[in-house]
């Protein structure tokens, strides 16, 4: 019971943000309750292609993530196994300094981050949204798989050295197999960031045809403010693939077979 009660409550602002894209147009939002609109319509939903080049931006966004969310879970679980190897004493002190890092709030580096990539001539290119794929993009991460690395008994990583197994060769069979429920919670939170990066593409990209959704979204809310369907109809649009991501890794994790999963879904 209470899982569905707090399910609901997260689902409620999907639920009326669906509901609000489905008013005719021009109609403010409502000032009650409403479950439904009087009369549903798809009409925000046709008419978000008219105003800005929505394909081409939800394009750039899905080139940003296929590139940064596999780069993101390597370097997290590679820094995070690297973690996990060192002696206690050093652990702890690279743990601390991580939380340092975390505490660190963004707004603090943009300066500094934009000079440095133009001086390197990458203004205007993708390659500021990936960079911070290769940090993992947050210490939260890291120590994320450093804790899940830890549940690996030390025996099956002697074992796998005394075989002649290369550290890289049991960080890929013997410890990533063990934490896949970390993965796919990396990869997840991997992608609603980069999808939902807004700062980034405002900083660093200046071509209209790079626009990335996130971005474009900001844009339709300039041209037409008072549209509250048309504004609604955007958010869902951009909210649609967060949700199918987190729907098929819940999928995936409760299944023993994760490709089973995948073939399953693939044919219903």
């Amino acid at each position: 019971m209470v899982p569905t009660l707090v399910a609901a409550l997260f689902a409620a602002p999907l639920w009326f943000m669906v509901v609000g894209s489905l008013r005719p147009a021009g109609l403010p939002p409502p000032r009650s309750l409403e479950v439904l609109p009087p009369e549903p319509t798809l009409d925000a939903y046709a008419r978000l292609p008219e105003l800005i080049p929505l394909f081409r931006y939800l394009a750039n966004s899905a080139l940003v993530v296929a590139l940064a969310v596999p780069v993101t879970v390597l370097a997290a679980s590679l820094t995070g196994f690297g973690i996990r190897l060192l002696g206690p004493v050093a652990r702890r002190r690279v743990v601390l300094g991580l939380l340092v890092v975390l505490l660190v709030p963004v707004t603090a580096v943009w300066a500094t981050r934009f000079e440095l990539f133009r001086l390197l001539g990458v203004v205007d290119t993708y390659l500021p949204l990936l960079a911070p794929a290769l940090l993992a993009v947050s210490p939260f991460l890291v120590l994320l798989y450093a804790w899940s690395f830890g549940g690996v008994p030390e025996s099956q990583l002697e074992a796998a050295r005394l075989e002649g197994a290369r550290w890289l060769s049991v960080w890929r069979r013997v410890a990533l197999p063990q934490v896949r429920p970390t993965t796919l919670a990396v990869a997840v939170l991997a992608f609603t960031y980069h999808w939902a990066n807004f700062i980034d593409p405002l900083l660093y990209l200046h071509s209209g045809d790079r626009y990335t959704y996130a971005l474009g979204l900001q844009f339709l809310r300039l041209l037409n403010p008072t549209d509250w369907p048309l504004l609604m109809a955007g958010c869902v649009v951009a909210a649609l693939p967060c949700v199918l991501v987190f729907l098929l890794a819940q999928r995936i994790l409760l299944n023993d077979d994760p490709l089973a999963a995948l073939r399953s879904g693939g044919r219903r």
